[in-house]
């Protein structure tokens, strides 16, 4: 498993992703989720992946590889994009589905792909297993693949569309810290990627280790202002909750020897 996430915001676009795969508890690796597709001044794609470590490489290879006339190089247009992914996800299915059903492994991938081509706005896209995607809007100005729920609260009490790329960047980082804390299928080093609206370049991009002063102090000041906020909080006041009556009583009828 891993965990992806990004925003789409009125300054651009945040990209953060872990690089933990395992298969099982003795089979843990890193590899990076991260594909970023840049010719400066024209354009700037980023894939995220999350699934199945070989059907996704697949996609990424059949994508980076391409020899066809349209690929995320020529598209002109971040949906033509989103739709060339699609179409890598529905080849690889349809050329190995049936061999990994006999093995009883489903066919498992999702696709964050995002940027900005020149010529149109910055646009952000969630490519789901079966080739189809959604496109991230004011409402829902973020998504996540991978082991997504530990990571979501913070999400959606911080991330607005005029939320600031450092504020973002910030709060993506407390995502993540928060699901490295609460699932061992997610693991260092993080890439971090930030594009700015316009710039039709990467403005910047950082790999995170266990090292990294600012992660770490991030992971420390965050706990223990949780810790600090929850003590702060006032104890249940009982006198003031209705109790009596509101209890779901268990009524089990008595059958005689008769009945």
């Amino acid at each position: 498993m891993t965990y992806c996430v990004a925003t789409r915001l009125h300054e651009g676009i945040v990209f953060l992703s872990d690089s933990r795969t395992n298969a099982g508890m003795d089979q843990i690796s890193t590899f990076r989720k991260m594909t970023v597709f840049e010719r400066t001044g024209e354009r700037v794609i980023v894939l995220m992946s999350a699934g199945n470590l070989a059907i996704t490489q697949s996609v990424r290879e059949m994508l980076t590889e391409s020899s066809e006339a349209e690929s995320l190089w020529s598209v002109s247009t971040m949906s033509e994009a989103a739709a060339i992914v699609g179409a890598a996800v529905r080849k690889v299915y349809e050329r190995d589905h049936k061999s990994l059903a006999d093995f009883g492994i489903d066919f498992n991938c999702s696709f964050l792909v995002g940027g900005q081509i020149q010529g149109e706005s910055c646009r952000l896209f969630h490519i789901y297993s079966a080739g189809n995607f959604i496109e991230a809007g004011s409402d829902c100005p973020y998504f996540q693949i991978g082991e997504s729920k530990y990571g979501k609260p913070i999400l959606d009490r911080v991330i607005k569309p005029n939320t600031d790329l450092d504020e973002a960047a910030k709060c993506l980082l407390i995502s993540m810290d928060s699901t490295l804390k609460s699932n061992i299928s997610v693991g260092m080093p993080l890439d971090l990627l930030i594009y700015r609206t316009d710039d039709l370049k990467v403005a910047r991009f950082v790999s995170i280790t266990d090292e990294d002063p600012y992660f770490a102090h991030i992971r420390s000041r965050w706990g223990q202002l949780l810790r600090e906020a929850f003590h702060e909080l006032p104890q249940p006041d009982w006198a003031t909750m209705p109790t009596e009556g509101s209890r779901p009583v268990f009524e089990r009828q008595i059958r005689t020897p008769d009945q």
